[in-house]
């Protein structure tokens, strides 16, 4: 068989995550979206039937889409911005299988999916992709032909809510490409035997239809790029660009979908459901740039319309864009009626420039509790359970024509861990605003982002400090448990091997094995931490001073030392990794890890009153994961 050329559309196949990979902390989880599983395809060029099979093979696929940050949809769909709910981090071949690791945005609507894939409620993965080479196998399979892809290209992951039959495929038209067909035979027949076989019966060409199909596949790629332009507030010298470039409308739409990325959020968060950057939005990105600019925590772009002015002149100008007449008012009655006029977006303007600063500095404030913590999310404010289980002992010997025996469900261990509100309440002033003192609100929201921070923080510490009982009535540290020290010790070498060895002889709940678990992190106080990172990091011991150096048989054990001032004692500690041991754990009501910043008209003061919550719970779960040594 010579080589021809079909037309294909982009292809759509069945993937599957992996929810034991699920970090919510990072919100990203690994999935596998090819196994290279022969699937059975519909007629395309005059056969009935046949056989897809995607070579797993590095030479073969094209990675280039996947790993250049192309997008996680919901369904395959990318009409609008908001369908792109993540984002693919890498992807890699791996014993013949196609992986990938996924990262979801931070957009608040996107948290329920989070939270479903982690149920395992949604599970279900499709990939999209475009096939460029097929070459036809020399065998067939069930009587049907059998066509290896040997040069494909993955273009977009989806989260879909039914995927597709192994046995069949969906289809997207109006995005046709070109599929070049070979033969294995071919490639393997000797010249002299090609020879032989006679040249296939050569049809007219009807130019005409040719003419015709390209001219319309043109006008469909025209019409997609300036859809997805216009949709994507892409300049028209932009779209224009594309067009003439002959920049085909896939790569069109990733190119604008890029360029728009960083406007994404600002587009898909607003309360009122809009999905797209309208003149109110633009509106309030500039004031709050403008505010925030000026209190100096932010850069002022240069074109910005506020750019200068006070927060009376801002006031103003939201109530002539409200419809309101605000010549002639006083200043303080101007600033009232700019917080009351329904229409005005003088408090949403606010709000959201204090919510922005809020968050930027609870992002950046300085923590160690998420270093040994693990984090969990509960659904509401009742008390939740962590389950542990038992398991079983070693099989039992069989004699000859012995009864085997009925096997006892061993007994989990069960802990909880409620979460709490914790908030405070701060006043805006007319006066305030008036007398544009930025500081005032500007700075608080700092203060607070970094005060519901240091929350965490100073909780995680003093939950530490007092040694909480667990479920079995045992304080956390404790001799009975296996996991303190009789007679603490300074950091050593030696001390610190004596913690991994008693580490590792952590026995299972049921007490059938080793949990064999390794200390990760190192935790102590401020006094002790400079001892264990030299500890941690000598080639030699460093206690066999004026003796033959001794190799350090604890060298790097430790991926992390972590020193805090909120350790006043001598006691220093190693924890196992959180992801694999967890002791201590840090619950968000519903997953939410920012404070959330809410407003209302004041009654008590003369101007907005604006209430900061968050919401979360601080409980020990389990103790082996982590040895005590009380210190010299």
């Amino acid at each position: 068989m010579a080589n021809k050329q079909t037309k294909l559309p982009k292809l759509h196949t069945r993937a599957a995550f992996i929810p034991t990979t699920l970090d919510e902390a990072s919100r990203t989880v690994e999935l596998t979206w090819s196994t290279g599983a022969q699937v059975r395809k519909t007629d395309y060029w005059e056969e009935r039937d046949w056989i897809e099979q995607l070579s797993m093979d590095k030479a073969h696929v094209n990675l280039d889409r996947l790993n250049n940050g192309a997008p996680l949809l919901a369904n395959h769909s990318s009409d609008s911005l908001c369908d792109v709910i993540g984002v693919v981090e890498k992807a890699w071949l791996q014993d013949g299988e196609g992986r990938a690791l996924v990262k979801f945005s931070e957009r608040a609507e996107i948290a329920p999916i989070i939270a479903d894939v982690k149920a395992g409620i949604l599970r279900n993965v499709s990939i999209g992709y475009h096939i460029k080479r097929l070459e036809r196998q020399p065998d067939l399979q069930d009587g049907i032909p059998v066509y290896l892809a040997i040069d494909w290209e993955p273009m977009e992951i989806s989260l879909v809510t039914i995927p597709a039959d192994p046995g069949a495929q969906v289809r997207s038209e109006g995005d046709i490409h070109l599929v070049t067909i070979t033969s294995k035979e071919d490639r393997a027949m000797p010249e002299q035997v090609k020879e032989k076989i006679p040249a296939p019966e050569s049809k007219p060409v009807d130019e005409t239809a040719i003419r015709a199909e390209g001219g319309k596949m043109e006008r469909e790629r025209q019409l997609t790029i300036r859809s997805f332009g216009k949709l994507s507030r892409t300049t028209e010298a932009g779209i224009t660009g594309f067009i003439e470039r002959g920049t085909s409308a896939e790569d069109a739409r990733n190119e604008m979908l890029k360029n728009w990325s960083e406007t994404v959020d600002a587009g898909c968060t607003r309360s009122d459901g809009t999905t797209t950057v309208d003149e109110r939005d633009k509106f309030i990105i500039a004031g709050v740039n403008a505010i925030r600019g000026r209190a100096g925590v932010d850069k002022m772009d240069a074109g910005n319309e506020f750019r200068g002015m006070r927060m009376t002149e801002i006031a103003k100008l939201c109530l002539e864009k409200a419809g309101v007449n605000a010549r002639g008012l006083d200043e303080r009655e101007m600033v009232k009626r700019a917080f009351t006029t329904s229409g005005s977006d003088f408090p949403v303007l606010l709000e959201n420039a204090m919510h922005k600063t809020l968050q930027q500095a609870y992002a950046v404030a300085p923590d160690t509790w998420s270093r040994f913590c693990s984090v969990g999310s509960v659904t509401d404010f009742r008390a939740h359970n962590r389950y542990r289980l038992g398991s079983f002992g070693n099989l039992d010997a069989l004699g000859e024509n012995s009864e085997i025996k009925n096997k006892t469900i061993p007994d989990g261990e069960r802990a909880t861990i409620t979460a709490t509100t914790k908030g405070n309440v701060i006043n805006i002033s007319r006066q305030t605003i008036i007398n544009d003192d930025l500081g005032a609100f500007i700075g608080l929201s700092q203060m607070l982002g970094r005060a519901a921070r240091r929350t965490i923080e100073a909780d995680v510490y003093a939950l530490l400090a007092s040694n909480p009982v667990m479920s079995d009535g045992i304080a956390l540290f404790h001799t009975s448990h296996g996991n303190l020290t009789g007679t603490g010790t300074v950091v050593s070498v030696t001390s610190t091997e004596a913690l991994r060895i008693a580490m590792a002889k952590q026995m299972d709940i049921s007490g059938n094995d080793y949990l064999d678990l390794r200390p990760a992190l190192w935790l102590g106080g401020m006094a002790s931490g400079g001892q264990a990172r030299v500890t941690n990091d000598a080639q030699y011991d460093p206690d066999t001073a004026n003796k033959l150096q001794s190799p350090n048989r604890v060298r790097g054990l430790f991926r992390d030392v972590i020193d805090s001032p909120r350790i006043t004692g001598t006691e220093w500690y190693g924890f196992a990794d959180p992801n694999e041991a967890p002791v201590i754990e840090v619950a968000f009501l519903n997953g939410e890890q920012e404070p959330f910043l809410d407003s209302m008209q004041g009654f008590e003061v003369d101007g907005l009153q604006w209430k900061v919550r968050l919401d979360y719970g601080v409980a020990a779960i389990d103790y082996r994961g982590a040895q005590k040594n009380t210190g010299a």
